[in-house]
């Protein structure tokens, strides 16, 4: 079975996350090649666990800021 998942990367300090937006998995790496890289292995691991996991379906993501105060 293939899927086309759409992941998210972004940097953080001194490396990069790479979050895939279909499933609650992330990975990060020291580029941004990397950590999609490892996002790759982290997703194969958890599909291959959970056999009958069905990715939610995202179309055309939008980035929203969103500001907040906490105490």
């Amino acid at each position: 079975m293939k899927l086309n998942l759409q992941n998210v990367v972004w940097k953080e300090g001194r490396h990069y996350v790479a979050q895939c937006l279909n499933v609650d998995v992330a990975s990060f790496g020291n580029t941004k090649k990397n950590a999609l890289e490892n996002l790759a292995e982290a997703l194969e691991l958890y599909f291959e666990d959970k056999k009958s996991a069905r990715p939610v379906k995202v179309s055309a993501p939008t980035i929203v800021t969103h500001r907040f105060s906490h105490a």
